[in-house]
């Protein structure tokens, strides 16, 4: 299996996703991982209706996601993985999963947060996965299309401070 974008974005999967990330990527699977979502039928049905053409989709819960990667599931297939956290993507890196580049989409605005960009932010408590994630070589950029300039994470958590 190949990872071939992770991406964190709180609306997971929809249209710039959709039609530019994952096509861009060449993935073969779109995976969202997120409990709620997983969790709520009609959610859950509703972010398939956002599947790009020709690639298949799994919105899974955190459990399943950790339990598929663990059990080799998708080893022959390109992956492109969503989240809206980056606790995930550390996870799968300790279970021995490559991680490239790990973009940094849309979020919410939290109390207290780091401006990355006008539509990123990244809350304090979070800083310290972040820099777990970039030890093991992955880069980590914010970027909310592909055609943005990417904007690495780091410098801004620097002037924030």
């Amino acid at each position: 299996m190949i990872i071939v974008g992770a991406r964190i974005d709180n609306r997971l999967l929809h249209g710039i996703v959709a039609t530019t990330w994952v096509p861009e990527s060449n993935a073969t699977r779109v995976m969202v991982i997120d409990d709620d979502v997983a969790n709520n039928a009609n959610l859950k049905e509703a972010m398939k209706l956002g599947r790009p053409s020709g690639v298949a989709v799994s919105i899974i819960n955190k459990e399943t996601a950790l339990k598929n990667f663990s059990n080799h599931k998708y080893d022959r297939q390109r992956v492109y993985i969503l989240s809206k956290t980056p606790q995930i993507f550390l996870e799968l890196i300790k279970l021995g999963e490559k991680i490239n580049k790990l973009i940094l989409g849309g979020t919410i605005t939290y109390p207290n947060s780091i401006k990355i960009s006008n539509r990123a932010y990244i809350k304090p408590t979070e800083i310290e996965i972040y820099k777990n994630i970039y030890r093991n070589n992955t880069e980590i950029v914010s970027a909310y299309t592909t055609n943005d300039k990417q904007i690495d994470i780091f410098s801004k958590i620097d002037e924030e401070r």
